[in-house]
């Protein structure tokens, strides 16, 4: 079963190509061997990195193709960069940023992003760290828990917001900050907990974004979002493609338990939460894309129905492999346990229906 995240009209040849690649890459590697070389070897490190500067000069949809397939996979490594990438292309240009979009598209830097993980468009929301003026130049402050791959990272951007409360990305290297694991039941992922206390950030650490800074911003945790759906995506279809096989071929009272009427229902039921999904996230994808504003509204509708309907498949596809679904050598608990965080990080299906709701002048709950 394949699916459909970034697929277009004119590109439907390549996006397929690049999914194939990419699943038949991840199902034969360990998570641990895509080291950073192996990942800019392949390409994917720099996909939405210029040409000029070492990349494919792709969009976010090529990049949503590679996230579902290491949701498919349950793998990590990725997310980190591909926030890092989008981050830097929403700022203005400048010789260090597009050095570090260099050096991040060959693999010889790896990024993480460091944000709110909830998703907040009321004007003036502040961000998670902060730089005030010293006698000495600019400090930063701050705390963002579940950082993805902060713990590998070679550089952390930080949302900030500079002295007169404008907000900026600043490029940090770890060992300036305080990073600690942040203990999490998924062990397919790292995720890390980034402090700044007071942190000297040089003039040329501080970059400015390209348009409206909110904008920015609310860009950049709406990417992180729909970056979550599209890995409840791929991890939905790897539960209903392991729990068909399976059911075909386990056999009760002399039939395969596939043929009994409950678990077709369950299956189908899976199926079409898994088809609205894909639908929901495909047309995100291409807003996001295609940088349309009202963009919010889908990745929203995306994150809240993806995320909420992963959790679902993968404890629907525990129960249908029977016994053998609750023992650690099936593997199945480690989609449920990454379906689990994937429904919390950067807006809970609550927080974003909220924010749907708030669209039409309802905040209730």
């Amino acid at each position: 079963m394949t699916g459909t995240v970034g697929d277009t009209v004119d590109f439907t040849e390549i996006h397929d190509e690049l999914r194939s690649v990419a699943r038949d890459v991840l199902a034969s590697r360990d998570a641990a061997e895509l080291t950073s070389g192996r990942l800019a070897d392949l390409g994917w490190l720099g996909l939405e990195i210029s040409d000029e500067l070492g990349g494919a000069g792709a969009s976010f949809a090529e990049t949503a193709i590679v996230l579902e397939e290491f949701g498919r996979a349950v793998a990590g490594g990725y997310l980190g960069a591909a926030l890092g990438a989008g981050a830097c292309g929403l700022l203005a240009e400048t010789a260090d940023h597009e050095n570090l979009l260099r050096t991040l598209a060959s693999g010889e830097t790896m990024t993480a992003v460091a944000l709110d993980t909830v998703p907040d468009d009321s004007a003036g929301a502040p961000s998670p760290f902060h730089l005030r003026t010293a006698s000495g130049g600019l400090l930063l402050s701050g705390r963002a828990e579940f950082v993805p791959d902060a713990m590998t990272a070679d550089r952390i951007l930080l949302v900030a917001d500079d002295p007169h409360g404008v907000p900026v990305i600043v490029a940090v290297d770890p060992h300036e900050l305080v990073c600690a694991d942040q203990p999490v039941l998924d062990e397919t992922r790292s995720f890390g907990i980034v402090t700044a206390d007071d942190v000297a950030a040089p003039p040329d650490s501080v970059w400015r974004f390209a348009g409206e800074p909110e904008v920015a911003v609310r860009s950049l945790r709406d990417r992180a979002a729909l970056s979550i759906a599209c890995d409840s995506l791929g991890l939905s279809v790897a539960m209903l493609d392991a729990t068909t096989a399976y059911v075909s071929v386990r056999e009760q009272f002399g039939r395969p338990v596939g043929s009994f009427q409950a678990v077709k229902h369950a299956c189908a039921d899976m199926l079409v939460r898994i088809t609205i999904a894909r639908h929901l996230v495909a047309d995100a994808v291409r807003q996001v894309a295609d940088a349309d504003p009202d963009a919010w509204v889908a990745v929203s509708m995306a994150k809240s129905h993806s995320c909420a309907a992963a959790v679902d498949i993968a404890g629907v596809a525990m129960q249908l492999h029977g016994g053998i679904g609750y023992t650690w050598e099936s593997g199945i608990h480690r989609y449920h346990k990454r379906a689990m965080l994937n429904r919390a990080l950067f807006g809970s299906p609550a927080a974003h229906r909220r924010r749907l709701a708030g669209r039409y002048g309802n905040t209730d709950g």
